[in-house]
């Protein structure tokens, strides 16, 4: 990095840090001593990545399912590391791991209605909060969780895997070099067929069931029934939180507000009785349209599309764009144009070679421990910034207001769709300082 550079980003990060209210700045250690609170697939993907760290000991987990504890332990006693205390027998099992002096900071992989208290309460027990999406279900929810970090200085992280993609950080970095010019419109999702996650009996880990909830494998016991009970946006995190960094949501812009649309949902009856012809299941009301198209409105008068679309058979892509006064990025298309720099005029170049051109830092150092890792390297990048962030006790990549501003679309938009699809103002978390906040993500050598 060039001198001016460093220099630069040291004042942005100084800015930054004397907006995060009550942060406690404590000597830093050499080793993380981590608690799991939720070990099924998910959770399992952080004990392998805290495994493979000499940096890491894993001294508890915490679930309610003898299989999942039974994968860790044959998972920790393969790698040598001494094995962790397990704690299990009931849903408030938990809060027994917290109360153990020896536990720096928490990863939380539980089903998505357990995230809101287990956060709350591991940060008044003051251990560093890694969360899996989403922060919570209700406004509220985030509201109360902005207010704990608020009052006991615990940082708190959506572990948000995508903001660490190696092309949507090389995206980031042709932002900050204004290669696409002023940006003006932005697009991304999660759009990805899900209807073997949501409908699996346990004998097929793809394809082939047509059950869910207790008789369900892995993520179909409980996240079907999102789509049973809410017609809204239930995964916004993928496309809003790399989206944010490019236009500085919460650091000199902010989302103000936002409408949502749901179209007719008839891809999961559609695949059940596929399936399973006359099979129930294929009966249900499922309250979740098959695509959700949720479109935000910026402070600094950006606009972004988000969309939730996993329902339906399409192959995977979070669809995302990125749109400036000089050219665009289109994730699905895997193409660039840039005004008076592409190849020829308008006509598209192989994104990857503007990508390999503007790989980010962050990625060309850090390559070769990212390979092999999962979503090809990406959870290395998140669970890196977030074990750096606790050993320096600094705060983290992801703060607590990205956190809860990327994951709040989904009430909003079920409140949008409720109520045919009229605008909802979008909660400013910061209480104003975004105004003064400066965007740090990715800009040192640890990724904070």
């Amino acid at each position: 990095m060039e001198r001016r550079e460093f220099i630069k980003n040291s004042a942005i990060a100084a800015t930054s840090f004397a907006f995060m209210p009550n942060l406690k700045l404590f000597a830093g250690t050499d080793k993380v001593r981590l608690g799991y609170i939720g070990v099924g697939l998910r959770g399992r993907n952080h004990i392998e990545m805290g495994l493979q760290r000499s940096d890491v000991d894993i001294v508890a987990i915490c679930d309610t399912q003898e299989d999942s504890l039974m994968h860790c332990r044959e998972m920790i006693s393969k790698s040598g590391k001494h094995a962790a205390k397990e704690y299990t027998g009931g849903v408030n099992a938990y809060k027994k791991l917290l109360e153990r002096k020896d536990i720096d900071a928490v990863i939380i992989a539980t089903p998505w209605e357990f995230h809101h208290q287990q956060s709350i309460d591991a940060m008044e027990a003051g251990k560093y909060v890694g969360c899996e999406v989403v922060a919570g279900l209700t406004v509220d929810d985030h509201w109360d969780i902005v207010k704990t970090h608020e009052k006991t200085g615990v940082p708190y992280m959506t572990l948000e895997n995508v903001c660490y993609r190696r092309d949507v950080m090389a995206a980031l970095n042709m932002v900050r070099q204004n290669v696409f010019g002023e940006l003006v419109h932005l697009e991304g999702g999660y759009q990805h067929d899900l209807r073997p996650v949501l409908f699996n009996n346990g004998k097929q880990a793809i394809g082939g069931g047509v059950k869910f909830g207790p008789d369900g494998y892995s993520e179909a016991q409980w996240r079907t029934q999102y789509n049973i009970d809410r017609n809204a946006d239930i995964y916004p995190t993928h496309g809003a939180g790399p989206l944010m960094h490019y236009v500085n949501i919460n650091a000199g812009n902010r989302f103000t507000s936002l409408s949502s649309f749901s179209s007719k949902a008839r891809g999961l009856s559609s695949y059940v009785n596929e399936l399973s012809p006359g099979n129930p299941n294929a009966n249900i009301n499922y309250k979740n349209g098959d695509v959700t198209t949720t479109v935000i409105n910026c402070a600094n008068g950006e606009t972004v599309l988000l969309s939730h679309d996993t329902h339906l058979p399409r192959p995977y892509s979070l669809g995302f764009r990125v749109q400036g006064t000089k050219g665009i990025w289109m994730d699905v298309a895997k193409s660039v144009y840039i005004e008076g720099k592409s190849k020829k005029n308008d006509q598209w170049d192989a994104a990857q070679e503007w990508f390999d051109k503007y790989d980010h830092p962050l990625w060309k150092k850090y390559e070769k421990e990212a390979t092999g890792a999962g979503h090809g390297g990406m959870d290395w990048f998140v669970f890196n910034g977030f074990i750096q962030a606790v050993k320096q006790k600094k705060q983290t990549p992801i703060d607590v207001y990205d956190s809860v501003t990327m994951s709040v679309i989904t009430p909003l938009s079920e409140k949008s769709i409720s109520s045919g699809n009229m605008p909802q103002e979008f909660p400013d978390f910061t209480k104003g300082k975004w105004k003064e906040r400066k965007n740090t993500f990715a800009l040192n050598d640890s990724g904070f």
